[in-house]
């Protein structure tokens, strides 16, 4: 029986708040083997029954991913239903399903320049506003008559906000509108509220938060980085079944009033005075218990409508529940409660108190050598939540605008005895499905890809962070493009990182430049931090960012449509390097290179392989990936310009780094490394970079000694020059420095540094110490593609066509895992003994592999696979194997 599953618009299952018309995707299930789609037919509707399609169209062929709907344009704020009926030909004979279950999407406005008629009102007062972190509300009456078809808000702000409707909060939506570079970009998101509403008066509100906007925020720890107001923007569309329309907005006519919380910051907490609540605020229905003069009128804040855009998904939200597992008291005589994991996130607290009592909590990461709260790697930030009653009572509650990073809680008051049972832990981070699983014999690896799954939990908060902890918490391009590849085996990343790209490129400077973070929120800030004054943008491998992850993702997803949207900024990354060569090599202002590599001089962050090295191997990576891009979007004037620049960057490479022996002039592993990996050791070299990389690791003990840009790649070239038993025996490492060394010291996320905290319990510098930085967990892309064996076949994208290669090795008795591919599930599972090796490996239906056993393997049993060489390519299915080795 075949069956169509999974219907998707724009990579998601039901967007509410497109701006354009979405591409169209499935997945295709069935009872036999070699299904592959042949033709499509795709139905689009206002209506579920689809008794009147506004596009019904055959589609021949097997593309199932980013399918266009050639000629369908969309309606403002409209639900579309979609259906999919396939053929196609399988092992069976030919086949065609049902129809698919309608999927549904809904459109936002289409263009805001002209059809945003909300103003964005403020509560605050602008003379005292530039200096508060103080939440603020705002509401406004409507009426809604009878006979209503439908209702669409479009909301935004500046700074964070939450929405209600008659007293119903509209959403589980967290952290909106997001951060986005705000005056290049703002997002705005779009609800149906038909449910929400009733004919006569009701009541629309909004909750105020200063968050990304105007907090203090960066490393120069500057305030108002964006704006001094915050305000808030409505715009709701109400449709009748007579097919009338009436627009309800924001506008000076609202009220506005101080809120609850007195203040909110991304890096400090919040705090909350229960005596500033008004019950039924947000509800016209309900009394109003606001004492004279508590609203006052609104003033409104200018933001060009032209810089709105739609966000239709992708979302912040709680993500997970976790109970406090214990609470305990310190050698310090402190009460701390401990959640047993390294998060981003909040605490929920329910508590009993009467007027005046405060519970407060401090929120932190690690004990130190004695047991104690360990606050110093926090540096400035106060990580605080505090509430303060108003009345007798036992109150739940948790912060609204703020998220901390922390595994454990510090009781700062409490009124009466705090227990367990009082602490509930809600991580947040963007919504995103899980797309991969991985386990194996060995414990110790199993918690790796563990804590490098909550690394990636951690810091997907709407913006790919560093870290959730300390005063900083910016998007670092470096951190986002090492990890990006294993970002997307973990986690479907797709609509997070088309909407960080966007960013990149709103943020990219005139002549190319690429800024270090983003949002690039320290444009206007160069005093007080020595990065921001000497390279507060052009570094290699932070920069190429804007070629690395579309390449990645296009790699990983099929969906060309990424590159579309970011080639002219790769383009513009790649000349701007061109620009800054001396002697064909790339060089401009102070590069961070191979960063906190543990072979640096004592004392300093920076690696020991020169940084012109590394510059120059990611000039020479980004030209490539550009010409290749360029090749895929069918551009051949720019494939040529292209990979004459990578060539040239090459050659330049060569003839700078290597002595006339074919040696590395840079004794390093990190430069062997990328010699190897990013494909810049001639042909005749090879063995000999090779070799010398084994011996560099030698003399470490077998241990690595890389930093930023080297570790990622490490395990990955030496697999690929044949020497799997070094990279597996370098995974395995227990002692430091090593990715099992934290495991076993109890993390359950990644360190920044490999001795974050030493063997006696001791810490890194409290200046840059986080427990929860996910770089260097960018190994976990090696274990789904070696140690598990998923990947793909030369030239392919979006797993069309795989090859599934594992590679047993480092004594593992077995590993198993999957990953979620647009097509579908690949899975695959090795188990072997002393004599033979069982694989069991499925691929989804309209999908072909290419299965690679081990080098020397005799083939036992075949599943009615056809091997040559140990080599054997299938169809859709799910097959079992054995051989000999």
């Amino acid at each position: 029986m075949l069956n169509v599953t999974k219907l998707t618009f724009d990579h998601e299952t039901a967007p509410v708040g497109l701006d354009h018309a979405p591409v169209f995707g499935w997945q295709l299930t069935g009872d036999c083997r070699d299904i592959r789609q042949t033709m499509a037919q795709l139905q689009i509707a206002m209506t579920p029954d689809f008794a009147a399609p506004v596009f019904d169209e055959l589609l021949p062929g097997k593309n199932s991913i980013a399918v266009q709907a050639a000629g369908f344009a969309p309606r403002a704020l409209t639900r579309y239903y979609a259906r999919v009926q396939i053929k196609a030909d399988t092992a069976a004979g030919l086949q065609t399903s049902d129809w698919s279950a309608p999927g549904s999407f809904v459109t936002a406005l289409l263009d805001p320049e002209r059809e945003w008629r909300a103003a964005f009102i403020s509560a605050e007062d602008a003379d005292t506003c530039r200096e508060s972190s103080a939440g603020t509300m705002v509401r406004g009456d409507f009426a809604v008559r009878p006979g209503i078809r439908a209702a669409y808000a479009c909301t935004t702000a500046l700074g964070l906000y939450n929405f209600y409707l008659n007293g119903t909060k509209v959403s589980t939506d967290e952290m909106t509108p997001g951060w986005t570079s705000y005056n290049r970009r703002l997002l705005y998101q779009t609800y149906d509220v038909t449910a929400l509403l009733h004919p006569g008066t009701n009541r629309a509100g909004a909750m105020l938060g200063a968050g990304w906007y105007k907090g203090v925020m960066g490393l120069t720890r500057a305030r108002n980085n964006y704006g001094d107001r915050t305000a808030f923007s409505m715009q709701l569309t109400l449709q009748y079944d007579d097919g009338t329309t009436e627009i309800v907005t924001t506008d000076a006519s609202w009220q506005g009033t101080i809120a609850p919380v007195t203040f909110s910051e991304i890096y400090h907490g919040e705090e909350y005075d229960a005596a500033l609540e008004l019950p039924g605020w947000a509800d016209a229905a309900a009394p109003d218990a606001a004492p004279a003069g508590r609203w006052h009128g609104v003033e409104t804040v200018t933001y060009p409508a032209a810089q709105l855009y739609a966000q239709a998904a992708g979302k912040v939200s709680v993500r997970n529940r976790l109970p406090a597992q214990r609470i305990f008291t310190t050698p310090a005589g402190e009460t701390v409660v401990d959640f047993g994991q390294n998060m981003a996130g909040r605490v929920e607290i329910t508590v009993t108190g009467g007027p005046g009592d405060v519970a407060e909590l401090r929120c932190f990461e690690e004990l130190d050598a004695d047991g104690n709260a360990y606050l110093a790697n926090l540096r400035k930030a106060r990580t605080i939540m505090r509430y303060k009653f108003a009345q007798l009572g036992t109150v739940t509650w948790h912060p609204q605008f703020t998220y901390m990073g922390f595994r454990y809680a510090l009781v700062v008051q409490w009124p009466g005895t705090p227990r367990a049972e009082n602490f509930t832990a809600y991580t947040l981070h963007t919504a995103m499905e899980p797309a991969g699983q991985f386990q194996c014999s060995e414990p110790l690896v199993n918690g790796l890809h563990h804590n490098i799954t909550w690394g990636l939990k951690s810091n997907f908060l709407d913006v790919p962070t560093d870290c959730p902890q300390r005063d900083e918490r910016l998007g670092w391009t470096g951190d986002a493009q090492i990890f990006s590849e294993t970002a997307c085996w973990l986690a479907d990343t797709w609509t997070f990182y088309t909407k960080w790209l966007t960013d990149l490129v709103a943020d990219q400077l005139p002549d190319g430049g690429v800024t270090d973070v983003v949002p690039n929120i320290e444009e206007h800030h160069t005093e007080g931090n020595w990065l921001m004054r000497t390279s507060p943008y052009g570094m290699s491998g932070w920069a190429d960012a804007a070629t690395i992850i579309p390449w990645v993702v296009y790699k990983m997803y099929g969906d060309a449509s990424i590159l579309r949207n970011q080639y002219a900024s790769m383009c513009r990354w790649v000349d701007f390097m061109t620009a800054h060569t001396r002697g064909d090599l790339f060089t401009f202002m102070t590069q961070l290179g191979d960063w906190v590599a543990l072979d640096a001089e004592p004392g300093s962050f920076f690696g020991a392989t020169p940084t012109a090295l590394t510059s120059q191997a990611y000039y020479a990576l980004s030209a490539r990936i550009l010409a290749l891009t360029a090749s895929v979007l069918g551009k051949a004037a720019d494939t040529e310009k292209y990979t004459a620049v990578y060539k040239n960057a090459k050659d330049a490479f060569i003839k700078s780094f290597f002595d006339a022996e074919g040696t590395l002039t840079a004794q390093t592993q990190t430069a062997h490394i990328l010699a190897l990996r990013f494909d810049l050791t001639p042909e005749k070299w090879r063995a000999k970079t090779v070799q010398r990389l084994l011996q560099l690791l030698d003399e470490r003990g077998g241990h690595l000694v890389t930093g930023f840009l080297g570790t990622p790649y490490f395990c990955a070239a030496l697999s690929e020059n044949d020497c799997l038993k070094q990279a597996y025996d370098l995974l395995l490492k227990k002692d430091f420095p090593g990715w099992l060394y934290q495991v076993a010291q109890g993390a359950t996320t990644v360190w920044e540094h490999w001795d974050g905290r030493r063997p006696d319990g001791t810490m890194w510098s409290a200046g840059m110490n986080s427990f929860n930085h996910y770089a260097y967990g960018a190994v976990g892309a090696w274990l789904y593609s070696t140690v598990l064996g998923l990947g793909q076949q030369a030239g392919t994208a979006g797993f069309a066509a795989a090859r599934l290669a594992p590679r047993p090795g480092g004594g593992l008795n077995w590993a198993e895992g999957w990953h979620e591919t647009p097509l579908g599930r690949y899975a695959l599972r090795w188990e072997k003994d002393a004599v033979k090796t069982n694989v069991t490996f499925s691929v989804p239906a309209n999908a072909e592999a290419e299965l690679v056993l081990e080098p020397g393997a005799q083939v036992i049993a075949t599943d009615g696979i056809a091997f040559t060489n140990g080599t054997a390519r299938v169809g859709s299915g799910t097959y079992t194997v054995q051989y000999a080795k």
